[in-house]
């Protein structure tokens, strides 16, 4: 068990001496003075769901005028399953027109984010939000964040219990301290402290962020290897009858440390009852808490931590806790990751619309009015909202007789025709927000890649490869909140308009991808890509993905 106390991070004393997550959080609330918090609340805050950020673009200005930094707040919801209402989507468009920057961001976490909310409208946004029966606590900070789940009811008739699944172990990891509801809805709250005490967090929290994954095979869409916990529903005689349970994903590394790492989760074993799945996720979060590194926090993640004491060792730990051993992991197998754009039906009857919402950011322009147009569903009541973990939104659960004046909608503000007219390619994209707001980022991500996408799609064609499924991410950073380690062809950014290339990743998601070349700008990304299109066509092997060739292709470099 991790020990030493002597070693602390700095976070780590400010969770245990936060008084419950509340720090001086209202006191930096009402400090006129100042856009910023103070420093310890910016840790404390993530656990509210919020990051404190500040218009990147605009720094040189703002100290050139002797100003300080523009700063403003991101927050993110706790949408497990990642599920709206129309009545709760008119609502959020609303809140994002009063408090943010207007844009509704779709994450790869499978809920939803706002951006440039100013410290005077944090509080009126949390409470809008909870008039509206939404929170967003615990969407950050070192706890268990959103749990995501096969996005689309239609992939299969047990969906439902999937999704109910990722709503039991959400609620089962909220932490117990009521400070979101004392600093953000009620300032006279009356707080049972006995209430609040934790089994879980106690008063340490976990040593860094921890994720958790459902997926319902045969579509692994939620990418659920990069988890800390991963859930693999087992389906026999048309029966979820257990899961598969994996731990130690994770995609962050930090440039320069070999000692960090991107890591899909390694299987556990399986478990054949949801008391057992709910008690097992509990434990590996206990174990984790109990030995993770809580004094350097880049090697903090739940893979560290598998990787220190050993597979074997994890395993036995967390059945002496559940006081069940898991059983070997049942066969399953993924054929394809990635969603189904347009109309589908389900079993019931019921349809579905994927629309595709290029790296999530649900905005209108003067060309594409898709704020306005998916505003205009929701006020029908005919259609619920869900997300998924590739930045789209599904308009689901549409009666047969609603469903032609659904389609008018989408065909009246340009949506069907921009969702079918997109190049497989950009349908299989995924950025992360990056500059100008991120605070990590060295690059640019999702201001950057549909203009790359653009320039890659004439060589795609020049090959004949339009048509061709591959998955292409971009993160402004190492931290892997794009996904660029898992996929075929990545980009990690190292400084402004530069970028580690990586190649090599399966398309289920099941091989991490390799780095390729180093710090290329432009030029370089689109002559190497040109090149490596060049010899897949001349020497693929029959139904063989980019993924594939590239992998067996880099091996033959070494």
């Amino acid at each position: 068990m991790n020990n030493d106390k002597e070693n602390l991070s700095p976070v780590e004393r400010i969770k245990t001496s936060s008084n419950g997550l509340r720090g001086s959080l209202k006191e930096s609330l009402a400090d006129p003075i100042t856009g910023a918090i103070r420093e310890d609340d910016q840790t404390l805050i993530k656990f509210h769901g919020m990051y404190q950020q500040d218009d990147r673009d605009r720094r040189e200005e703002r100290v050139s005028k002797k100003l300080e930094w523009l700063y403003s707040y991101m927050i993110r919801l706790r949408l497990p399953g990642g599920f709206l209402t129309p009545e709760q989507w008119v609502g959020l468009n609303e809140t994002a027109e009063d408090h943010s920057t207007g844009t509704i961001k779709v994450t790869t976490r499978q809920t939803i984010q706002l951006h440039g909310i100013l410290k005077s409208h944090l509080r009126p946004t949390i409470q809008s939000f909870n008039l509206q029966h939404l929170d967003s606590i615990a969407a950050c900070g070192d706890v268990n964040r959103n749990v995501t789940c096969t996005a689309n009811p239609s992939e299969s008739p047990l969906h439902k219990e999937a999704y109910e699944l990722a709503g039991k172990i959400s609620e089962m990891c909220l932490p117990k301290t009521k400070s979101y509801y004392d600093i953000w809805i009620d300032d006279e709250l009356l707080v049972d402290r006995k209430a609040e005490e934790d089994p879980l967090y106690q008063d340490r929290y976990l040593p860094r962020k921890l994720k958790i994954g459902i997926a319902v095979p045969p579509n692994n869409d939620v990418d659920v290897f990069i988890n800390d916990i991963a859930l693999i529903a087992i389906i026999e005689n048309d029966k979820i009858v257990g899961y598969n349970i994996a731990a130690g994903g994770g995609l962050g590394a930090t440039h320069g440390n070999e000692a960090t790492y991107a890591r899909l989760a390694s299987i556990l074993g399986f478990v054949d009852t949801e008391e057992k799945v709910l008690k097992a996720v509990y434990e590996i979060i206990t174990v984790q808490r109990d030995f993770g590194n809580r004094s350097d926090r880049k090697l903090s993640r739940l893979k560290y931590t598998i990787d220190k004491l050993g597979i074997d060792q994890y395993r036995a730990e967390v059945e002496k806790r559940t006081g069940f051993s898991f059983e070997p992991a049942r066969e399953f197998k993924f054929e394809q990751r990635k969603d189904r754009y347009g109309w589908i039906q389900n079993h019931e009857g019921k349809w579905f619309y994927t629309v595709f919402v290029e790296h999530g950011r649900i905005l209108n322009t003067a060309e594409y009015p898709l704020k306005s147009g998916l505003l205009k569903v929701a006020q029908t009541g005919n259609a619920n909202f869900r997300f998924t973990c590739n930045q789209n939104l599904i308009l689901a659960d549409i009666d047969e007789k609603n469903k032609a004046d659904i389609e008018h909608i989408l065909e009246e503000h340009g949506i069907s025709e921009y969702t079918n007219g997109a190049s497989a390619l950009r349908k299989n994209s995924v950025a992360c927000v990056a500059l100008n707001t991120c605070s990590l980022a060295l690059a640019e991500a999702q201001r950057y890649l549909p203009s790359l996408v653009t320039k890659i799609e004439p060589i795609l064609e020049k090959y004949g490869l339009r048509d061709e499924d591959i998955t292409i991410r971009m993160t402004g950073c190492p931290n892997g909140c794009g996904r660029s380690p898992n996929a075929e062809i990545g980009f990690v950014g190292t400084a402004y308009g530069k970028y580690n290339l990586h190649i090599g990743g399966d398309r289920l998601g099941m091989r991490l991808n390799t780095k390729f070349k180093e710090n290329i700008g432009e030029e370089e990304i689109l002559t190497t890509l040109d090149e490596l299109f060049g010899i897949y066509v001349q020497k693929r092997l029959a139904e063989e993905t980019f993924g594939d060739f590239s992998y067996r292709y880099l091996h033959t470099l070494n």
